[in-house]
């Protein structure tokens, strides 16, 4: 349903609290909370249109406000919003929300469309100088309350607790999927572990809040708080017992007593906001459909405008907007032509679809096909996972408006009897085989005995690579490119999404429609898509790299890993024991025992007791922030905080790894089976799945024991592992032509060390440890645009120094500096950058006026054509060592790709033809300027072969 999940009625919301259905519903809304909420649900994953606009924050609130209309049925309603003018708060505590950073551009420049979207609505809205949309809110809940109204104020903010009485409820929104809370009386007495609703401002007072500036009493955190007002009831009453309190607690409650009243001053909504309005102007009211339909259409929100409309909806898919011209693009050609029609569905296009059932019919549709050089072909199973689902039928399409479903028999003897048939069909090199998420469709062949061969097409794949910012659904891309909507798989797997029932009850010509219009849809796709990847110049990358890897991850997914479930369940002992052993020496090292796993805990220990820094930075719930980024910097102060980082990485293998490993073993196979995602991260690299098998960690001792799990199929294979060596480095040196570390590489030499000795102006046998890790940090991190700050704090080392040696190693490598400016020059001009092979990554921000915004900009700048490139010489290599294997007799198994590694299921007589066989074609892959290094071992487990 969009930004939050489905909402239930709020008297059956799991809360508990049951609201009397009274005639009239008052909603409030906090516009700029929920704004703000929508737009950084979607950050790292905007909702972009086709002109590369972010519709986030629209879309977010949009669906909220359809959600709140449609299912809780208000008679009244307001969005409350706030101004830009200071409040009274400002006045009496200058630094009131001084803190926060400006409001993103994308953001800032979504809030006139929101103010557009509820004028639309005709929904009216409060917002008044010197007050903000609390005040506002508040003061009109209480007003309309005391008439027997039923009020519910809708915002993720929880400070509105305050307001909740009798007829008043806080509405707040589910994170992350999760179900939505529906706050009464008893929820918010039990939520802050208090007795009255007014002692809501009582602990925000003791407490503060770390979003809004205000500073409450240092090292008062919330359950102090609850604690302290439980006992004195008020503040007020706290500050004239502070001989109850005791050490330091009555040292801060002293000192920082008035700081407190002034909170809890700062922290109460103000009910006495001059806003009038009535319960009149406050009833919803007809819409402005024209309004909402031109916006729905400027925006491309199709799903709204359905949800609106229906089949009245039409879009002009971006009529209303400025067009946003990428300088790469010139006239604009790299957009999809997008013409201002009505969004048509199937009953508005005539069709020829037809159901196929006999073996006749089979026999003559499959004729038909083999006389196509292409045709497109979509699979209707009864699960989305591969290796277990059972194949219902084949739609297949080779002309628009045009196709054919297959209804499998029920009989699965008889069902494999028909695919059969099929098998010649799909397994002709040169027919070019066609679809959207192709790969799921060729793993459920390959499950059932069929090889899907010849050319590919994936339209999910090559908009992936057209426009990578935007989704890749086959509705998105239906509706964009063919201004089409088609049928929504919804409407089959019905509210629960469950396939295999919806399949069981949906009717035959239901089905066959919904499956054949899919591949008609995803065969027109490929007319529109083909021109564009031309025009963004991804032909290489897509007919290259991307369409021929189809097939080898479809092998590598089906043949799976061996897991020794034993080793895992040793292991995970150990690591029990480590972990207890690590909990005990930091406990002696904080000199108590305290619940290590417990964040606030932890920072009490480190910040208030250790003291190991003078202003530690503190979370927005205003606990102590000991995140790794921040335990990191501070290893090198004490002793704990390297034992705290062992014991949570201890904890992480355990969990994630050698507990849960074994799970994931298939019982048919007893071998695990990851998912290959391609079209996921902005890189290239490949997404591993159900498991993650990419992000074991091998840099630590601990981390690579979980690697010693992983085994042969049998007594008579070994793994071979083959990892490229510095890859990145080694493009980082071929990209900015440096002479210097071109040289390194070319003279064998370890990169580090000579690095070291350039940076430091010393001989390379006279490098120390110290000095060769400062340069490997330096080496790697500038692959990821690190800064002489994050130097500093990586290795512990004062800001000053940090800075002498970076600009040493510039001095040093000036091809690397010229390098990283010359890229920010291009992607400044043309908003985009591009790995060797010509993989775009775009970057929309790069020429913000927001600094922050602007830094990650450049940062992903200098880093994506590295990484990207290494994430393209990876796939090339899969691609050529699988079909140089293909031609051999050679009976090994490439199975498990792990960023610039490759592991090979191999039996033990094939080393020394295997060997020579993948170091070729690893070094090849893509032709550098400096030596490529291939490391390759064996062994009978992972860890040993690499």
């Amino acid at each position: 349903s969009g930004f939050f999940p489905a909402f239930r009625h709020l008297d059956i919301i799991q809360t508990g609290s049951k609201v009397p259905r009274m005639a009239n519903r008052l909603f409030l809304l906090d516009g700029m909370a929920l704004i703000y909420r929508a737009h950084f649900a979607f950050i790292h994953r905007p909702i972009m249109n086709s002109q590369g606009v972010n519709t986030s924050a629209l879309y977010g609130f949009t669906n909220t406000l359809l959600e709140i209309i449609e299912r809780q049925k208000p008679t009244h309603l307001a969005v409350a919003f706030d101004t830009s003018a200071p409040t009274e708060r400002h006045e009496v505590f200058p630094e009131y929300k001084a803190q926060r950073e400006a409001t993103p551009e994308d953001l800032r420049e979504a809030i006139p469309h929101v103010f557009r979207m509820v004028e639309a609505f005709n929904i009216p809205v409060l917002r008044m100088d010197g007050f903000e949309a609390d005040d506002i809110i508040g003061t009109v809940a209480k007003r309309f309350a005391a008439e027997d109204m039923e009020v519910i104020m809708v915002s993720p903010d929880k400070d509105f607790g305050q307001l909740v009485e009798e007829n008043i409820y806080l509405y707040r929104p589910g994170r992350g999927g999760g179900d939505p809370e529906l706050l009464g009386v008893p929820e918010v007495l039990e939520k802050w572990q208090i007795k009255r609703i007014d002692q809501v401002i009582e602990v925000q007072g003791l407490q503060g809040d770390a979003v809004d500036n205000i500073p409450g009493i240092p090292g008062i955190g919330p359950k102090t708080a609850q604690k302290l007002i439980a006992q004195f009831d008020t503040i007020e009453n706290l500050l004239a017992n502070t001989d109850q309190l005791k050490g330091k607690q009555k040292e801060r409650v002293i000192e920082h007593g008035e700081q407190a009243l002034l909170s809890k001053r700062l922290a109460r909504i103000n009910l006495e906001v001059p806003v009038e309005i009535s319960m009149e102007e406050l009833t919803l009211t007809e819409r402005n459909d024209e309004a909402l339909q031109e916006l729905c259409s400027e925006f491309e929100f199709a799903s709204i405008g359905r949800r609106l409309f229906g089949s009245r909806f039409k879009s002009g898919m971006g009529q209303g907007l400025k067009p946003v011209k990428r300088k790469s693009d010139g006239d604009d050609s790299g957009q999809p032509e997008i013409v201002a029609v009505n969004l048509k569905t199937l009953k508005d296009v005539k069709h020829t679809y037809r159901v196929v059932t006999q073996a006749a019919e089979r026999a003559e549709l499959i004729r038909e096909l083999s006389g196509q050089t292409a045709f497109c072909f979509t699979l209707e199973t009864s699960s989305r996972e591969p290796r277990a689902a059972s194949i219902i039928g084949i739609a297949v399409s080779h002309a628009a408006h045009a196709g054919a479903y297959v209804i499998l028999p029920g009989n699965l003897k008889q069902a494999q009897a028909a695919l059969d048939d099929f098998r010649p069909l799909f397994e002709n090199d040169a027919i070019e085989k066609v679809g959207h998420d192709l790969k799921f469709a060729l793993s459920v062949l390959k499950w059932h005995g069929i090889d899907v061969r010849g050319k590919l097409f994936d339209a999910l794949l090559a908009h992936s690579l057209i426009e990578p910012d935007q989704k890749h659904t086959l509705e998105f891309l239906s509706e964009v490119y063919l201004s089409y909507t088609p049928i929504p798989r919804s409407e089959l797997e019905g509210e629960q999404g469950d396939l295999q029932m919806s399949m069981a009850l949906t009717p035959p010509d239901g089905l066959a429609d919904f499956a054949t219009e899919a591949a008609d849809v995803a065969w027109q796709l490929r007319g529109k898509l083909v021109p564009y990847l031309q025009k963004k110049d991804q032909e290489r990358v897509f007919y290259d790299i991307e369409a021929p890897l189809i097939p080898i991850l479809i092998g590598m997914e089906h043949e799976g890993v061996r897991i020794d479930s034993a080793a895992l369940g040793k292991f995970a002992t150990e690591l029990a024991g480590q972990i207890g052993t690590l909990e005990k020496e930091i406990h002696e090292l904080a000199g108590q025992e305290f619940n290590v796993g417990s964040p606030k805990q932890l920072g009490e220990i480190l910040f208030e007791k250790l003291k190991l820094l003078e202003k530690p930075k503190k979370t927005k719930t205003g606990q102590y922030s000991t995140n790794e980024q921040v335990l990191l910097t501070l290893s090198h102060e004490h002793e704990i905080v390297r034992k705290i980082l062992e014991i949570r990485q201890a904890s992480k293998l355990k969990s994630t790894y050698a507990d849960s490993l074994p799970d994931t073993i298939w019982s048919r196979t007893g071998r695990v089976h990851t998912t290959y995602n391609q079209a996921v991260t902005t890189t290239g690299r490949l997404q591993s799945i159900n498991p993650n098998l990419q992000n074991i960690p091998i840099r630590s001792a601990m981390g690579r024991e979980i690697r010693r799990a992983f085994i042969p199929r049998d007594e008579n294979h070994l793994l071979l592992s083959a990892d490229y060596s510095q890859i990145e480095l080694r493009i980082i040196a071929a990209v900015s032509k440096d002479a210097g570390m071109i040289e390194a590489f070319a003279q064998d030499l370890d990169i580090h060390a000579a690095t070291a000795a350039k940076v430091y102006g010393v001989e390379l046998e006279e490098v120390t440890s110290e000095m060769r890790s400062a340069a490997k940090m330096v080496n790697f991190g500038l692959a990821y645009g690190m800064t002489a700050f994050g130097l500093s704090q990586r290795l512990g080392i004062p800001r000053k120094e940090a800075v002498t040696i970076m600009d040493e190693y510039f001095n040093q490598f000036p091809g690397i500096r010229s390098y990283m400016n010359e890229t920010l020059e291009f992607a400044r001009e043309n908003e985009f950058v591009e790995t060797l092979t010509g993989r775009r990554r775009y970057l929309r921000d790069i020429n913000s006026a927001n600094g922050m915004t602007r830094a990650q900009a450049e940062r992903n700048a200098i880093n994506m054509p590295i990484q990207g490139t290494a994430a393209d010489m990876i796939k090339i290599a899969m691609t050529r060592v699988a079909n140089a294997l293909a031609k051999t007799d050679l009976k090994t198994k490439m199975i498990l790709q792990v960023h610039d590694e490759l592991v090979f299921d191999m039996p033990k007589g094939e080393e020394r033809q295997l060997r020579p066989l993948v170091e070729e074609h690893m070094k090849d892959a893509i032709s550098l300027d400096v030596p490529i290094g291939v490391e390759i071992g064996t062994g009978t487990t992972w860890l040993e072969a690499h």
